[in-house]
């Protein structure tokens, strides 16, 4: 079957045909197609930053049609008529990086600047900051088909600020931010901000053992004991804005009730996203090695996410390598219901089953960092210098489940 020319509307990605069994913004990528290829390039021509065009397709074909299916199962995820939209953008400042949390009581979507880039204008000189939309705003603009206007970005300004933000989730109705620290003086940190006032902004977590943590980047809360798991590796010391490392690059735990604090796990090179399984039974955490910021890349360090097993005590057990990521590195990581994977990479965000398997893809053309589920069949994407807006059918692990029950 034949297909006219693709337009790309304001906003939304438009077709004027469409295959009767594939979704009008989809296209199927089938693996055959790529086994075996005319000429496989070197390394020094074709490596872990190189973008992938399976043959047949080319960039602009790729996203004009962005919801790659590579396994049927992907069809139940994405629905009849999944959509993407452009909520806003900039030239070259990357201010839509991580900390991805939506706030339903306010139905809020927070995220945060990216805190290493020259473009940022960060670093020492400037931390990076916490914003906010509102979804109410985004709905309006999807129901317009091909909106005309931008959603309102607006800073969080809070009483005590949140130093170089880049990790986030709920938390007892209110978020945890973890902060990256800034400098010698001004340590990484975990911070709890009310989304109702935000001027209602608390420390709660910044050294381990009167040691300073390195740069804290993801935070996520186990469903079963309902404590805060972070990571913790040498992010700001790459990026020229932190001191040398005294800590192993580890993931930890943080009862926030007793003040414990833990390493569950080590052995990683730049860990950095994590989250669990809706059951709480597995935990899943990215290592993104092969980049190590101004330092460059080193293409035999792992680009990987790490399942390990939840023990009864919260600990973890038997890691195990879920999937090794193909362009980039694997960063923001989150799961929906059913316990499908979603990551944030080098060209956008790539969906697995629970055994791992690759069944799909939203393909932005660029890195997305991390992003956040917004409510049934909803999704926000931050890509460094746009965001975007996922409309479908999936769903994100019930976060009230996280919240303190007693």
């Amino acid at each position: 079957m034949s297909y006219k020319s693709m337009i790309l509307s304001a906003f939304v990605y438009t077709a004027l045909t469409v295959k009767a069994d594939i979704p009008r913004y989809a296209q199927k990528i089938d693996p055959r197609s790529f086994a075996v290829l005319d000429n496989v390039p070197t390394g020094t021509q074709f490596n872990g930053t190189s973008h992938f065009i399976p043959p047949g397709t080319t960039s602009d074909s790729l996203k004009a049609k962005p919801f790659h299916v590579y396994d049927d199962a992907f069809y139940d995820i994405i629905g009849s008529d999944p959509t993407l939209t452009l909520l806003a953008h900039t030239e070259t400042d990357p201010i839509f990086h991580e900390a991805v949390v939506w706030h339903p009581e306010t139905n809020s979507v927070y995220f945060a600047q990216n805190a290493g880039p020259v473009a940022a204008g960060t670093g020492l000189n400037k931390s990076a900051i916490v914003q906010k939309i509102y979804l109410d705003e985004a709905d309006k603009i999807v129901a317009q088909g091909n909106g005309s206007c931008f959603v309102n970005v607006t800073t969080v300004n809070s009483g005590q600020q949140v130093i170089n933000p880049n990790g986030g989730t709920n938390f007892r109705g209110k978020i945890v931010f973890t902060g990256e620290g800034q400098g010698d003086n001004i340590a990484p940190a975990m911070y709890l901000v009310d989304p109702n006032n935000n001027d209602n902004t608390t420390v709660i977590l910044n050294n381990f053992f009167g040691r300073q943590y390195d740069s804290l980047n993801d935070v996520a809360v186990n469903p079963r004991n309902h404590e805060l798991y972070f990571t913790d590796g040498p992010f700001g010391w790459v990026q020229n804005f932190r001191p040398n490392p005294v800590l192993p690059t580890q993931v930890y735990r943080f009862n926030y009730d007793t003040g414990v604090v833990r390493a569950v796990a080590d052995g990683f090179h730049m860990t950095n996203g994590v989250t669990f399984s809706p059951d709480g039974m597995y935990a899943y955490v990215t290592d993104t090695g092969l980049s190590s910021g101004f330092w460059g890349y080193n293409y035999t360090n792992p680009s990987t996410i790490y399942r390990y097993d939840v023990n009864d005590d919260g600990n973890f057990s038997n890691r195990q390598l879920f999937a090794y990521n193909e362009i980039r590195v694997p960063d923001g990581i989150h799961c929906d219901k059913q316990g499908n994977v979603y990551v944030g990479n080098g060209d956008g965000i790539n969906i697995y089953k629970p055994d791992g398997l690759l069944i799909g893809r939203i393909y932005l053309g660029t890195t997305s960092a991390n992003f956040a589920f917004t409510g049934k069949g909803k999704m926000v994407v931050c890509a460094e210098t746009k965001l975007w807006y996922v409309n479908w059918n999936a769903e994100g692990a019930d976060i009230t489940s996280r919240e303190y029950t007693g």
